[in-house]
């Protein structure tokens, strides 16, 4: 506001030249944010108006808390139309070319809009820091032009209408801290205005947190903005009380105005009297949000706390992308699959050039000139002698001082003594290293041109081939690495370079210089004088005419970062010095001021060449002297009377920032003013406001002759002097749209997007130029048609060095018309600059072939989407040259990439608003979607020699992850438009044509078994018992002293042993416990909270001997209360149990103060201390009536946070454990060593009830120990010379992470696996087969068998389904070591439509999936359709079921949900085998029959599972299963630890781990959003980088998505950045 009121305000002129120099002192970076604010206000204190009382401010600077989102009122931008804004334009433009007043800005009408009670004071920091409009010089006038401008501003009007609603990223405060240095300290705290925390009126004043200066950024700030973007804090932590946000929405409430007609403010994402909806009023009350991870979560299946500020943010999402978006496309082409990516189809509409076919423009013919030298080694030869004294160049040091004149006598002398050094002083006579034709570098630096130019014309003296190239500053400079490669293709072998410059690279602590990375081995050689040997008298320099020998290699980067050589020959040298002499009209002895980079382009042929055949005098501007006096090359041209400077648009603008009331300047003497760069459509803009400001300082309009060039065509055109001031220079006002689909429209009406551009003169003399497709054979273009520009001349490059194919492409073209036939015999060379050739032969330029970027068909700029970037408020946020435009393919198209350099100064808040009104300006304008905005800190993007950006090299840090930007904004949503198209689920075919369809095809219905149970002959003492307890008395009395259980502590020593009348006499005391201390009757449920050990066997017995029903349940975590116990009570709840069972330990930590804090401890069962048992036995141990009674409840969580409990029988667990034994074949003679959770599942099973049914010695081993010891299960197998092994997936994580690296020392230490047999991963999920893989490679050095790693599968309805592969052979052959049979390859596509399509190892979109195990004996498996309950093909994803004897018999819930009970236990098919009772997994698999066998010759059927049907994503129609979209971001970056996905609100919300530093959390935003993608055609709706554990896992090492999700929505991550996609 104050800068408004400054253009309001009379400044007097040395203030306002003042305030530009500042401008351009902080544009610069050469003084702080913190000084440009106190110069600059002192500057205009004494013109500011007095700020208002300050009763106004207080209800304005109210503090909203971050979890609040209290709706503003949209702005009535009913005061602005369309037409108000050309007419301000017309007005504000005359103005300014009236007076010097700043060029035209648009202002948003936002003071009428506001009520008076609302408005901001104007205080000077907070007006300058918020709404600092720069003054006239502050915008980059190469990128600008006032139309743009103007365009830019009323494109971001409309789109005031509709605002979008795009929610603001959330932050970590460290990262927001370490981004903005003190950009958070608000201005005026210190003063201390106490009613800023808090509403006025509110008598308790809630005071803030210490997070408080974040949330200050709701500061009316906001409404005087433009554009609303965001509603909520940028700090991720939680609120302080939403006492204050109450009081703050009632004042809003009455501060609102009537309804208009004007779409609400979806910014807000609720309409305006959504208050009372948003926010219950009763939801104040005092029910504390549960803690992240807390079992109380565990039921909660969408319902999430409405105050969440994540759920809001989200909710403004969905909103957003509610908008209607582009019109949908008809056409597809497949992917070589059905999943068909969607092309472009042209628009019927759109723009075709009509013209006639274009003719071939000549230049004028090149004058034959008697007294032009045959070479230019001869001019430098004639002026030598003749003139020896004339100047030839002038060099300044960085006060602007003359520091050294070169006379062409000294350059003579000087280069040939350097021309025989060369040739003799390196190497021997013999073998001298250098010879005529070898090449050599020129390492010169930017501030020494004489030097540069005595070694390069003694290498042209020497007939060497110089290479001129940058300094290399060290050893990693941007694209110097690139350089290296040329110069080793060049065959370069010694580098030319100056004293200084030799001194300043970088040197070995030798002193010698390092090679650099990627260059060859180079001696460097000194060109001074004094370090050179005279030549003798009768040695000279053979001086040749000119001939077609290669005379210069100048260096030239394209789009991806590579460096070629161009050629430049002998002939064409000097033509193209003739052609600039006669094109400029050179004469003897003029003077020309340079500011170019003497190394190469215009600033080497004008400045070191042209200006030699012409004996010429170059007055040379380093770059360093420009930096610290924009003016410097005025002053020269006024100081030496200068006819001719060579300048870029840059240097222009920087002169425009820089003058002052200058009463000296005098720009009458020159005739030409060369704009370099002039191609650049841009450059008009700097170009006029030039002339604008100098004409009254002498400089005349036809004196401005822009010039385009490219490094291999040399000069293209340039615009001749003129002495006629009455022809006005060519303008086009093209339509932008039109420039998009290549076509020329002249656009007369003024409309928003259109590209002005000048002519850069005319064809060169002696040139033939056309205009050719740019892509496709080189067919000539039309007359309205945008082409690439093509020359034929002698003055040209000839071939990229050693690239015989990419020259013929650019310097072999030869145009053809329509009908086939090519234009000329000669070829025409390629100049890599989009045009047309006007009116009159003149020469238009409107892009760079390297800055083409085709999207969707059409072709945008990347310099025009810079420009339109720039003139969104441009210089307030972002640095004016730091900006780099550039596109990435993803998903079979061009996206465009913006990243710029972001302003110390600005705000987390300000700088997104900006990044959203640059996207809506891009759309409006360009009517092209930006895909990813980033803003990266100030300094830190890759830069080439002279300062610009290395764009290349910003697009690889980019693209692996490393561009570390402050803030970021993706845009797929609205960009990514040819995603497949989303699949219809197709009607529900019949059975009976499902039956038919499936013989016809040859397709079995998908079904397996295992063996059967009743024919297997077995000597199995224990099947004559029917209950557990009395196989248990039975070995207790048969083998007292057979051993059955071994536990092991953490140094792998025995901790306790079980022998089976020791676990038998346990067991009757817990009974006579149980029923004396407890008084418990049969059939009561006893919750068992054991530490995995020999106590939870001894009491699980106990319980069965008292006839009680036993429920293990794992302890709570002594350091994790809060979060653990909850579980332990919630169960105890739900299982009703009578009666809990423990160790002393676990006793008083259960009545602890610690638990209180956590539970109500008033409410636990008794609690029975199992550590002091009597000491008498039972009357009788209890006999069950009836072996389908109840024996134990398994309780467990599932993957999606479910807590589910499920009987099982006594005859269901004598079964189970009958199976096992058969399986795996367990006898009482064989170990077993486990190493798995005893809790629930076939973990509990193995631990507790397998060895007293078979007799085998189980060597337990406690999961949690290998925390301190992770080698500790992999040494007791070893030890014991184990055959059979049991872990999780989470003991083999531990194991190959934990001991990669010590396999060695492992060897040493004896560790033997080779006796493993098989090694079983006990699971409910799909094989996590990368793991298994790297744990059998790892471990192969020690003997493990490759084969031995098998899985297991099971799940809530039956424990065990599948375990350990039977040893399988093949037909054919046995033993013979082919690939893995168990692994299959599927299309990945087909899987997401429910189809199994096997595919090769290795081809695209292919997933690997591992065989489950075996199915057990007694097991029968069908898939079937888990919509219609049909049995399916083999060929098709359904849901596993399970027919068994040892099934559960259903859920153990308080709720008795029949529903669920009968439908996942007691199934039928809808038709087929309609009688079997079947349970359903809920999990999704397929069958595939193999080619191998089993032991009875049956062929053997693997059973594939793929996912669990409750975490599959319906997403688009298709089925995603989480897992897969996991792995493709897990691999896209190497910080990325751990990933979990989950979807809300049809957004799918991915939760990435970062193993790095924070600053790389952004960085990932991108990388996730492409891979996911590329690989799964979705789109990330939201990006969330938290810290490395903050995933939640069970004890199974599963992810708990389901939980995480509640976290995410209860704002309980503490993330370290939240991005939200648009």
């Amino acid at each position: 506001m104050a800068d408004r009121s400054l253009e309001g305000m009379a400044l007097p002129l040395e203030v306002r030249a003042r305030l530009a120099e500042l401008e351009l002192e902080l544009s610069e970076g050469d003084i702080t944010q913190k000084g440009y604010e106190k110069k600059r206000s002192k500057l205009i204190g004494a013109y500011l108006p007095q700020p208002p009382t300050a009763n106004g401010a207080a209800v304005v600077r109210c503090r909203l808390q971050p979890g609040e989102g209290v709706p503003r009122r949209p702005f009535r931008s009913a005061h602005i139309g369309v037409c108000d804004i050309r007419e301000a334009a017309a007005r504000e433009r005359a103005a300014s070319a009236a007076g010097n007043r700043p060029l035209f800005y648009f202002r948003f009408g936002v003071d009428q809009a506001l009520p008076q009670e609302r408005r901001a004071p104007v205080t000077p920091s907070s007006a300058s820091r918020y709404h600092r409009r720069r003054s006239s010089g502050s915008r980059d006038e190469r990128y600008r032009s006032d139309v743009h401008t103007e365009a830019v501003q009323a494109a971001l009007a409309k789109h005031k209408e509709r605002k979008m609603a795009v929610p603001m990223p959330s932050k970590r405060r460290s990262l927001v801290v370490q981004t903005s240095m003190d950009a958070y300290t608000p201005p005026d705290t210190s003063s201390g205005s106490e009613d800023e925390g808090s509403v006025q009126g509110d008598s308790q004043g809630t005071p803030t947190s210490s997070q408080g200066s974040i949330n200050m950024e709701h500061w009316i700030s906001q409404a005087i903005h433009g554009s609303t973007t965001s509603t909520t804090s940028s700090s991720s932590t939680q609120s302080g009380g939403s006492g204050a946000a109450h009081r703050l929405a009632d004042v809003m409430a009455q501060t609102h105005i009537e309804n208009h007609s004007a779409p609400p403010d979806v910014t807000t994402y609720t309409s305006e009297h959504s208050i009372q909806v948003e926010r219950p009023q009763g939801s104040t009350t005092s029910r504390t949000a549960p803690k992240y991870g807390n079992a109380e979560l565990m039921e909660t299946g969408d319902g999430v706390p409405v105050s969440s500020r994540v759920s809001a943010k989200i909710q403004q999402l969905v909103n957003t992308l509610k908008r209607p978006k582009r019109p949908p496309l008809r056409e597809f082409f497949v992917d070589d699959f059905e999943e068909l990516l969607e092309v472009q189809q042209p628009d019927p509409n759109q723009p075709k050039p009509e013209g006639a076919q274009m003719l071939a423009t000549r230049g004028e013919q090149l004058g034959v000139v008697t007294n032009w030298p045959p070479s230019l080694e001869a001019a430098l030869q004639r002026w030598g002698t003749i003139s020896p004294k004339a100047p030839c160049l002038t060099t300044m040091d960085t006060n602007g001082k003359p520091l050294y004149i070169l006379t062409y006598g000294k350059l003579w002398t000087r280069s040939m003594k350097v021309a025989y050094n060369i040739l003799h002083k390196l190497g021997t006579k013999q073998e001298p290293m250098v010879r005529p034709g070898d090449r050599v570098a020129l390492v010169f630096p930017n501030n020494d041109p004489a030097a540069f130019m005595v070694a390069f014309y003694g290498c042209l003296l020497a007939e060497v081939v110089p290479v001129p190239i940058e300094v290399p500053l060290t050893r990693k400079d941007a694209g110097s690495q690139q350089i290296g490669f040329l110069l080793g293709s060049c065959g370069v072998t010694v580098a030319l370079t100056s004293d200084a410059c030799h001194k300043g690279l970088p040197k070995s602590p030798t002193g010698e210089i390092p090679q650099f990375k990627g260059w060859p081995k180079l001696l460097w050689f000194v060109t001074e004088s004094k370090h050179l040997s005279k030549p003798p008298r009768d040695w000279f320099p053979h001086i040749k005419d000119a001939n077609n020998d290669t005379a210069y290699i100048e260096y030239k980067t394209c789009k991806d970062g590579s460096v070629l050589g161009v050629t430049v020959t002998r002939i064409a040298l000097l033509t193209h010095c003739q052609a600039l002499t006669q094109a400029c009209g050179y004469t003897e002895a003029e003077t020309i001021v340079n500011v170019l980079d003497f190394k190469k382009d215009v600033g080497l042929w004008h400045g070191i060449l042209t200006s030699v055949m012409n004996m010429m005098h170059v007055i040379s501007i380093p770059y360093s002297l420009m930096k610290v006096n924009p003016l410097s090359w005025i002053q020269k041209v006024c100081q030496y009377k200068a006819k001719v400077a060579c300048v870029k648009s840059r240097d222009m603008h920087w002169a425009l920032v820089a003058h002052r009331d200058q009463r000296d300047v005098n720009l009458s003497s020159l005739r030409m003013l060369i704009v370099a760069d002039g191609a650049n459509p841009w450059s008009i803009s700097s170009c006029d406001a030039f002339l604008n400001v100098f004409q009254s300082k002498g400089l005349r309009q036809e004196v401005i002759c822009p010039c385009a060039s490219s490094p291999e065509a040399l000069t293209v055109a340039i615009r001749r002097p003129t002495d006629d001031s009455n022809q006005p220079p060519g303008r086009g006002v093209l339509s932008m749209h039109g420039l998009t689909y290549g076509v020329i429209r002249v656009d007369s009406e003024e409309k928003l997007s259109v590209l002005t551009v000048q002519d850069v003169g005319l064809v060169m003399p002696g040139a033939i130029m056309c205009s050719v497709k740019p892509d496709g054979i080189p067919q000539l273009c039309r007359t309205d048609e945008i082409g690439e520009l093509c020359v034929c001349a002698v003055a040209t490059g000839t071939s990229y060095y050693g690239l015989s194919g990419m020259t013929k492409n650019t310097f072999e073209v030869f145009p053809m018309t329509s009908s086939g036939a090519p234009i000329s015999e000669y070829p025409f060379i390629r100049t890599g600059l989009l045009g047309f050739v006007g009116p009159g032969g003149l020469v238009f330029v409107v892009g760079k072939m390297d800055g083409l970027m085709v999207v969707s068909g059409r072709r945008h700029n990347a310099d025009d989407i810079v420009a339109t970037a720039l003139a969104v408020e441009p210089m307030k946020f972002v640095y004016r040259g730091r900006i780099a435009v550039f596109s990435v393919t993803v998903l079979h198209d061009e996206r465009i990439v913006i990243v710029a350099e972001q302003r110390p100064d600005s705000t987390e808040e300000d700088s997104f608003q900006w990044m959203s009104r640059v996207l809506q300006a891009i759309d409006s304008i360009h009517q092209v979607g930006v895909y990813c905005l980033a803003l990266v800190p100030a300094n830190t993007l890759p830069k080439t020699p002279l300062g610009g950006i290395h764009l290349s090299e910003t697009k690889q840090l980019f693209l692996e992850g490393s561009l570390h930007p402050c803030n970021v904004l993706m845009c797929p949503h609205t960009c990514v438009t040819n995603l497949p198209k989303p699949r219809q689920k197709q009607p529900e075919i019949g059975p009976a044509s499902v039956m038919v369809g499936n013989l016809v095809s040859g397709k079995r219905i998908a079904q397996a078994s295992g063996r059967d149970l009743g024919q297997i002959e077995d000597n199995d003492q224990a099947r004559k018992f029917l209950f557990l307890s009395e196989v248990l008395q039975w070995r207790a009395q048969t083998t007292p002293d057979h051993l059955l259980y071994t536990l092991l502590n953490c140094r792998g020593t025995i901790a306790n042993s079980l022998t089976c009348v020791q676990l038998h006499k346990r067991a009757e005391k817990i009974a006579v416990m149980l029923m004396e201390r407890g008084h418990l009757q049969d059939g009561d449920h006893v919750a068992l909270v054991y530490p995995p050990g020999i106590d939870l066997i001894a009491a699980f017995y106990g319980c069965l001997y008292a006839g009680c029903v036993p429920i293990t349940v794992r302890p709570p975590h002594p350091q994790n209360i809060a979060t653990t116990l909850p579980t332990v009570k919630m169960i105890v709840e739900v299982s009703r149990s009578a009666c809990l069972m423990t160790t002393q330990l676990i006793c008083k930590l259960l009545r602890s103060r610690e638990a209180a804090a956590a539970v109500d401890v008033r409410t636990w069962p008794l609690i029975l201390d199992t550590d002091d048992l009597p000491k008498k036995r039972p009357a009788q141990i209890y006999k069950p009536s009836n072996p389908d009674t109840l024996a134990y409840l398994d309780f467990s969580v599932s993957t999606t946070g479910m807590l589910a409990g499920v009987k099982m029988s006594h005859a269901a667990t004598s079964a189970f454990c009958r199976s096992i034994k058969l399986q795996c074949e367990l006898y009482p003679s064989r170990e077993v060593a486990i190493c798995l959770d005893p809790y629930c599942g076939l973990g509990f099973v193995l631990w507790c009830l397998c060895s007293v049914y078979s007799g085998h010695q189980s060597i337990l081993i406690p999961p949690s120990e290998l925390e301190t010891n992770p080698a500790l299960w992999l040494l007791a197998v070893s030890q014991y010379k184990v055959r059979d092994t049991f872990c999780s997936y989470s003991v083999m994580e531990l194991c190959t992470k934990g001991l990669g690296s010590q396999t060695e020392s492992l060897k040493a230490r004896g560790l033997d696996l080779s006796r493993v047999r098989t090694c079983v991963v006990v699971a409910e999920e799909r094989p996590r087969i990368a793991l298994t893989q790297s744990f059998s490679k790892l471990f192969k050095d020690l003997g493990l068998h490759p084969r031995a790693v098998s899985t297991s599968f099971g799940c809530r309805v039956n424990l065990a389904i599948c375990l350990q592969p039977h040893r399988l052979w093949t037909l054919a052959e046995q033993g013979t070591s082919g690939p893995d049979p168990t692994t299959v390859y599927v299309d990945m596509r087909a899987l997401r439509h429910d189809r199994v399509r096997l595919v090769e190892r290795g081809s695209p979109h292919s997933l690997p999936l591992m065989e489950s195990g075996k199915i057990l004996p007694g097991v029968r498996i069908i898939i079937a359709n888990p919509e219609t309950k049909g049995p399916l093909g083999d060929s098709h994803l359904g849901e596993i079921w399970v027919h068994s004897a040892h099934n559960a018999s259903g859920y153990f819930t308080i709720y008795g949900d029949e529903s669920l009970q009968s439908d996942h236990f007691n199934s039928r098919l809808s038709f087929g085998d309609t009688q079997t009772i079947w349970a359903r997994t809920g999990y999704l698999g397929f069958l595939r029959r193999t080619e191998l066998t089993d032991a009875n010759g049956e062929r053997h059927d693997a059973l594939y599972v793929v996912g669990a049907l409750d975490e599959a994503m319906e997403l688009r129609g298709m089925r995603y299963h989480p897992i897969d979209i996991e792995t493709s971001v897990i691999r896209a970056h190497k910080s990325v630890t751990e990933c979990a996905v989950f979807t809300w609100t049809n957004l799918l919300v991915v939760v990435v781990e970062l193993d790095g530093s924070e600053q790389e959390a952004l960085d990932l935003v991108p990388l996730v959003t492409n891979v996911v993608l590329e690989e799964h055609y979705l789109i990330v709706g939201v990006v969330v980088v938290v810290d490395i554990g903050v995933i939640p896992i069970n004890s199974r090492g599963e992810k708990q998505r389901m939980h995480l999700r509640d976290g995410f929505l209860a704002d309980q991550l503490d993330p370290i950045y939240v991005a939200y996609n648009m």
